[in-house]
């Protein structure tokens, strides 16, 4: 059977390179400096295209943002908490603190991006939204946990998530990028799971 689909013209190839190269371009430039301090002129000076053109792929400079963390990273943490949702139902605190460590892994894997989104989250108002969104999907993907807690105290469970995410993301930050804390990774798996393992159990 003939495959019949239409390949890519050569201006279309042209045009995925172009969206690629400026992607990675916001990617590198988001990672020396930040969200605030780089412009759209950053970005196309770093490419060498124009403005005009960076507004053919993208509305804006959060929209490029977006771009970076869209699919891939959200696929990847939502993986990472329905992982979780298996590591607790298990009720073995060695797999918790394994669990700990891949977590520490994943904010390696995407550590350059974090002092971007924290920018965005504060300077706009569209990102923040799409963060709370995110956030909240992922205890929401945990529904064996969920299961357990008694429907009128799910909404705490939820926020035990929550707040677990957010001291991971601020330790690694402090750990790996300003180097404020300066204990081993696998002491600081053990104290985490101390401090998370117990909060994380349903009540009888």
């Amino acid at each position: 059977m003939t495959n019949t689909a239409a390949k890519p013209t050569l201006r279309e190839k042209q045009k995925q390179q172009t969206r690629a190269d400026l992607v990675e371009a916001a990617d590198a430039l988001f990672t020396e400096r930040g969200y605030a301090a780089v412009t759209v002129e950053d970005i196309v000076g770093r490419v060498g295209c124009s403005r005009a053109t960076f507004y053919l792929h993208f509305p804006g400079k959060l929209d490029i943002l977006k771009a970076l963390g869209s699919n891939t990273v959200m696929s990847s943490t939502l993986a990472i908490f329905t992982d979780l949702d298996r590591v607790l139902e298990s009720g073995s605190r060695e797999e918790f603190a394994g669990w700990i460590n891949r977590a520490l892994d994943w904010c390696r894997d995407h550590h350059h991006l974090m002092r971007a989104w924290d920018e965005a989250m504060v300077l706009e108002p569209e990102f923040r939204a799409l963060a709370r969104a995110g956030i909240s999907a992922l205890p929401n993907a945990m529904t064996s946990y969920l299961a357990r807690w008694p429907e009128e105290r799910r909404d705490e469970a939820k926020l035990r998530v929550e707040l677990l995410l957010t001291q991971i993301e601020r330790f690694f930050i402090r750990w790996a990028e300003q180097g404020a804390i300066t204990t081993g990774a696998d002491v600081a798996a053990d104290v985490l799971t101390d401090i998370w393992f117990p909060a994380l159990t349903p009540p009888v």
